[in-house]
């Protein structure tokens, strides 16, 4: 397609088109009873760094999708990529494989048969993808936290929501393997297992400083750094703040640099807040209280927190597995979420969530009638993934009797095995997923709201409803940061979309 014809697609496609659910190309052939048709969802990888390639290599195992295009704007890492796509099918026997290989998004955007992406950028560029990407009609496996702040997960949220896509959010915990423990422990809280859920304790795991101070240098030649850099403030080029360049595997530094990403309370407060609120039936709420104290690196190339200790308060919760206004299938439900029949609030016994450098990695419920802990054991996805130390058992409590299975009367969390896999079963039978995206805007929130504590050094008060601080203009002020360029602003591309 021409380049004008291009942009003459993404003009028109992003600035309206009909609220429904896409159904794929290749599901609709196979509609419409056309010979041959498969039922195939055509995917294409949108970042193929170390977390891009875990992601693309999940929806290679699927047979229902087929990865026809990845794209990345380090050339190096989108041959990387392609390579290892290509290499995928040519081991299953075929000849001749084609996987097209692009290092801007919107080529692919203009591409109609295509239906799905997975994005696995850094964390300040999920949001502009995405929600271009919705505009556009196309399925989403986006990699956690949602995005970067606040402002970023309701803009997608809206446009997912409009658009009638599938989202899915990269918070594997919800899903089986290969870490059941979250699972059977959110369902016995949510139960009523643990009795009035009273704590529930965190530990993410630390960061520490780089021994590195900040060093400039011109980015390489086969990195389009601008195009990197997308909606975050402009900054000189340092290997050390964006992804290594001789190794697809190891840790990247934007994780570690406050303008791309926020440190372990969105890099592991991803996983383990939105578990904890999934338990406390809060999925579809938020809290009402947080206040926080950490360290900061200073003097280093790196700039996240390091210590940190947060205590989160919420009104309502789960106790005794009474119904809520949250859904625990998936999607739906009233937006204010708690059960009624926990009562309280953040000040009178409602549940309080407490994160802290010291605990270990995981999460401990704390009820009235005995304790639940969950967490990774010794399983990573990469190999700087924070785990339980020595041989203790994933899943633990005060009394085995509390390990036992649920009645067959408990509500049953929507199954998911597989979480790639729940993905595109979701679009294919064109129902919510797992991990969707009003859910996976409200565990953002939670994880946004725990750093923004932290750098103001005061207890914040919050309206999980209006999603707004309560008479705090200043906190206001931070839920989203200025775009550097338009063309990353999610609310203009809303907006030129009339949404």
């Amino acid at each position: 397609m021409p380049l004008r014809d291009r942009r003459h697609f993404l003009a028109t496609t992003l600035a309206g088109g009909a609220a429904l659910l896409f159904l794929p190309r290749g599901l609709r052939g196979a509609a419409r009873g056309r010979p041959g048709a498969l039922a195939t969802i055509q995917v294409a990888q949108i970042g193929c760094g170390r977390m891009g390639r875990e992601d693309m290599k999940g929806v290679l195992a699927s047979p229902l999708a087929r990865v026809v295009a990845v794209c990345d704007v380090d050339a190096k890492r989108l041959a990387a990529g392609k390579a290892l796509a290509e290499e995928h099918y040519q081991k299953r026997g075929e000849s001749d494989v084609q996987v097209a290989a692009v290092a801007d998004v919107r080529e692919l955007l203009a591409r109609a048969d295509i239906d799905a992406l997975v994005v696995s950028t850094p964390d300040h560029s999920h949001a502009w993808i995405a929600v271009a990407a919705a505009l556009a009609g196309k399925h989403l496996y986006v990699q956690k936290p949602l995005t970067y702040d606040v402002g970023e997960a309701l803009a997608l949220r809206r446009a997912v929501q409009a658009k009638g896509v599938v989202l899915q959010v990269g918070s594997q915990q919800r899903s089986s393997a290969p870490w059941p423990a979250f699972r059977i422990a959110a369902a016995a809280v949510r139960a009523g297992r643990i009795g009035r859920v009273q704590e529930v304790r965190i530990g993410l795991g630390t960061d520490t400083p780089s021994g590195k101070k900040p060093a400039p240098s011109a980015p390489p030649p086969h990195l389009d750094y601008d195009r990197w850099l997308g909606p975050a403030p402009e900054a000189d080029y340092m290997e050390g703040r964006v992804h290594p360049q001789e190794s697809l595997s190891g840790r990247p530094g934007w994780i570690t640099t406050e303008s791309y990403g926020l440190g372990m309370i969105t890099n592991w407060g991803a996983h383990h807040l939105d578990i904890a609120q999934w338990a406390l039936r809060m999925e579809l709420s938020g809290p009402r209280t947080v206040e926080a104290r950490a360290d900061f690196m200073q003097d280093d190339q790196w700039t996240v927190h390091r210590g940190y200790h947060v205590e989160i308060g919420y009104a309502g919760g789960t106790g005794g597995g009474a119904a809520s206004g949250a859904s625990g299938a998936g999607g739906g439900g009233a937006a204010s979420g708690g059960s009624a029949a926990s009562g309280g609030d953040a000040a009178s016994g409602g549940p309080r969530v407490v994160l802290d450098d010291r605990f270990e990695v995981g999460l401990e419920f704390v009820g009235e009638e005995g304790t639940l802990f969950c967490t990774r054991g010794s399983g990573q996805v990469t190999a700087s993934d924070p785990n339980a130390a020595g041989s203790k058992a994933a899943l633990r409590a005060s009394d085995a009797k509390l390990l036992l299975p649920l009645p067959e009367s408990a509500e049953t969390l929507l199954p998911s095995s597989d979480h790639y896999a729940n993905w595109l079963e979701a679009i294919r039978d064109r129902k919510a997923p797992v991990a969707p995206v009003d859910q996976a805007a409200r565990s953002l929130t939670v994880c946004y709201l725990s750093w923004l504590a932290m750098r103001l050094g005061r207890k914040l008060e919050w309206d999980p409803t209006t999603e707004r601080f309560v008479g705090d203009d200043e906190a206001n002020g931070r839920l989203a940061r200025p775009r550097r360029k338009s063309e990353f602003d999610v609310d203009a591309l809303l907006k030129t979309a009339g949404i």
